[in-house]
């Protein structure tokens, strides 16, 4: 691949400590790919609020990413900054503010991540409006979906259209929409659809709770997928942040190994995490990746880097790298 200008300059500066954990991170993603495997990413913290589908959607629309885990959060806020982009609202002195400060956001209906604020009309009941047909509609033909599945047909249908505020090309659930990504959403319900999807069984407007589809019905889901794919293809796990967007996912090669008796089933076959957590105390997040290897998640031979740094500045540059930006 040709040197381009953000690759030349990792490839110059970036020799030492985290610098170096993210070129070898990438260049190893790299190799993953260009061997025949597939990767997995996992989104945990506000990534779509920091806006990475800048980068993330060219990701998957180079097959470079062939399946996602995220927080329910941002299945949604790839959406509400989608249709509601020019109604955000920045606030760089986030650290300045007092209670009253706060209060006063949330007096104008303004919900704070870290120093951008997103605008609760605008975005979250815009979005509620639309997503709640599609879950009426599909408690009336009888039918069950997971929670990305509901977002797609939403974008898919162009009922959204009207109302953007970016460039499509910049929503990586636009991009996972058009190539029908596998997502896996485990605690879907600690989101604001969640909450706004629970609110509406207590209301009594859907009677099947099931309609959406539950965390064990995702992770069969998970599961399914990873036996048709791995034994042909080396599947890597990527890993932005920590929680269980991480967490669940990679827990699948030894529910299948150990508890179905699958023993022919391949470990992942590469391993990355961005974070910023620590191992004190027994952060799970902040666990290195050979404890993996004694939960029979990752081999003694399984490639493996963590890049202890903030995942908004070194996840857009690895796949910058990778895209040969």
């Amino acid at each position: 691949m040709s040197k381009s200008p953000i690759r030349s300059f990792i490839d110059h500066h970036y020799r030492h400590f985290n610098a170096a954990a993210l070129k070898d991170a990438a260049v190893a993603y790299e190799q993953h790919l260009d061997s025949g495997g597939r990767m997995l990413v996992t989104l945990a913290g506000a990534m779509s609020t920091a806006e990475l589908g800048l980068s993330l959607a060219e990701m998957i629309r180079q097959d470079k990413v062939h399946a996602i885990s995220c927080t329910g959060a941002n299945l949604e806020e790839d959406l509400f900054n989608l249709v509601a982009h020019e109604f955000y609202e920045r606030v760089p002195n986030y650290r300045d503010l007092t209670p009253q400060d706060e209060s006063a956001l949330l007096a104008r209906h303004l919900n704070r991540v870290t120093d951008t604020c997103i605008p609760e009309e605008e975005a979250m009941r815009r979005i509620e409006r639309v997503i709640a047909q599609h879950w009426h509609k599909a408690e009336e033909e009888g039918r069950t979906q997971f929670p990305h599945e509901f977002l797609y047909s939403a974008l898919l249908s162009g009922e959204l259209e009207s109302s953007y505020q970016i460039d499509p090309a910049n929503s990586w659930m636009i991009a996972a929409a058009k190539k029908n990504l596998p997502i896996f959403v485990p605690g879907w319900e600690d989101s604001t659809l969640g909450n706004m999807y629970a609110a509406a069984c207590l209301r009594g407007d859907i009677k099947n709770v099931h309609t959406v589809r539950s965390g064990i019905e995702t992770m069969m889901y998970l599961a399914k997928w990873y036996e048709a794919v791995a034994p042909s293809s080396s599947v890597g796990f990527f890993q932005i942040g920590g929680g269980i967007a991480g967490d669940f996912p990679i827990c699948v090669v030894p529910m299948l190994d150990q508890d179905l008796g699958r023993t022919d089933i391949p470990l992942w076959g590469y391993f990355c995490q961005i974070s910023d957590s620590t191992t004190s105390y027994g952060s799970y997040s902040g666990a290195v990746p050979n404890e993996k290897i004694t939960w029979g998640k990752l081999g003694e031979d399984t490639p493996k880097f963590i890049i202890e740094s903030d995942a908004t500045i070194v996840a857009p540059l690895l796949f910058s790298y990778v895209l040969g930006w």
